[in-house]
């Protein structure tokens, strides 16, 4: 029976890493913006009535999550901000660690009304009296705001000393539509992330928690084919190897340090992952290692193939690529996009009238440049609707390039550069005696009449 609601309890809040042989107290502290800026709007809606709202259920999920213990300070909601002066001593510990506080940290937040300055220097500086000696005790900082530093304190020398001195971990720094040039000032300060709008704040609020409960973490280095985790930007799907069923997605990012950001996820599930290079590449069985940070390395070494033409323009013109030898398309891409695959050799297949074929090489962090002579304009009239087609002549014999419906009279066609034969006979006639052949050539960009 223990065991059966311990499971359920994993189920419920995913909070895995509390199944450690040393229990660790986690201490949450939560440095809430009630500045008066927090009254401008976000997503359409107040900052302070969504952050209120999404902090008071962020905490009220916690509430029975055993060795955690949750503090609130709040600045800038006691000391109206004026013209002439503000007040940069207006932080305050409004609910202190302890036992069952959840309710009192709801009616904080609930009470709070912006109306003054933004001192993150000094609120930081505070919590060396906010986190009580423990000797077992892992200390986390919350900070949740829409602005920067107001009061000439520097919050990143502070963010470092309070590290180095084990004061807290790495803070976490949630901000809500914070004017881009301002967002890198908050870097240096923790872990850094910018939301827009309700639902982003409250899945980073989720995974934020997460993170700061659970202490395995996972980094994805993606290889190129010198080993270094350098690729990117490409979704990585994690999968519950067992059960087959997606758990995460997650589109691979470098942080501000140039590396790969890090992951916190489920260390009880045994994970496929799949990442959605062309083509894919999967890795079976991955076991995280629960309590540590976990790398994982992949290896998708990859380079990049474009199109273009000669000269002139073309609306829409498309190639497939498939692996070298294989029949399976990786990917149909426009010649108006560079797209990235694996390294390696590749068939190519350019939907031009007559196709091209060729095979292409992929080279790492190289571009495959593929050029092709821009299509003429080939039209065909003839006197009544008949059966028509166009072929061109390849060693000897004739290779159909397109045929029309017996409906047309008169048509166009983009045709590659070369020389072309039409042969036509007309619906009506009854015998094959009246069978026409046109020969006819095609230059890049020119125009061409056939006219039988």
């Amino acid at each position: 029976m223990k065991r059966f609601f311990v499971l359920l309890f994993f189920i419920l809040f995913g909070f895995n890493s509390f199944a450690q042989k040393e229990i660790t107290t986690t201490r949450i502290l939560f440095i809430f913006d009630a500045s008066k800026s927090m009254f401008g709007h976000f997503g359409g809606k107040p900052k302070i009535d969504i952050a209120q709202r999404l902090l008071s259920e962020a905490v009220d999920s916690l509430r029975r999550v055993p060795n955690i213990e949750l503090a609130l300070r709040v600045y800038g909601n006691r000391s109206p901000i004026t013209a002439s002066n503000q007040d940069c001593e207006d932080t305050h510990l409004e609910v202190p660690f302890g036992p069952d506080n959840v309710p009192q940290i709801k009616t904080v937040l609930k009470s709070t009304y912006p109306t003054g300055t933004t001192p993150i220097a000094k609120s930081l500086e505070a919590t060396i009296n906010d986190f009580t000696p423990c000797s077992n005790c892992k200390n986390v900082v919350v900070l949740i705001t829409d602005g920067i530093e107001a009061c000439d304190g520097d919050p990143c020398a502070i963010s470092r000393a309070l590290m180095k001195n084990g004061i807290f971990l790495k803070p976490f720094i949630i901000g809500l539509g914070v004017a881009e040039q301002y967002k890198r000032d908050f870097y240096c300060i923790g872990n850094f992330y910018d939301v827009e709008d309700e639902k982003d704040f409250r899945t980073v609020l989720g995974l934020v928690l997460e993170e700061a409960i659970n202490s395995t973490t996972v980094q994805v280095n993606l290889l190129d084919v010198d080993g270094e985790p350098l690729e990117t930007n490409v979704n990585m799907s994690l999968y519950d190897f067992n059960s087959g069923k997606i758990k995460y997605n997650f589109i691979h990012t470098m942080n501000f340090k140039g590396i790969p950001d890090t992951l916190s996820i489920d260390p009880t599930v045994k994970y496929k992952i799949v990442v959605h290079t062309l083509p894919k590449v999967e890795t079976d069985e991955i076991e995280i290692i629960r309590g540590q940070h976990n790398i994982i390395p992949i290896e998708t070494p990859q380079g990049s193939i474009q199109l273009k033409l000669s000269e002139g323009k073309r609306r829409d013109l498309y190639f497939m690529v498939r692996q070298e030898g294989e029949c399976e398309v990786v990917n149909l891409q426009s010649f108006k996009d560079k797209v990235k695959y694996l390294v390696g050799t590749y068939d190519v297949e350019i939907l031009t009238l007559p196709r091209i074929k060729m095979s292409v090489d992929i080279e790492q962090s190289k571009t495959s440049l593929i050029q092709i002579p821009a299509p003429g304009l080939a039209t065909f009239k003839s006197g009544a609707p008949g059966f028509g087609s166009v072929y061109q002549t390849i060693d000897g014999e004739l290779e159909l390039v397109y045929s029309f419906t017996p409906q047309s009279i008169s048509a166009s066609l983009e045709l590659q550069p070369g020389n072309y034969k039409y042969i036509y006979r007309g619906k009506t006639a009854t015998r094959a005696f009246y069978t026409v052949e046109k020969e006819f050539t095609i230059k890049s960009g020119k125009s061409s009449i056939v006219q039988l």
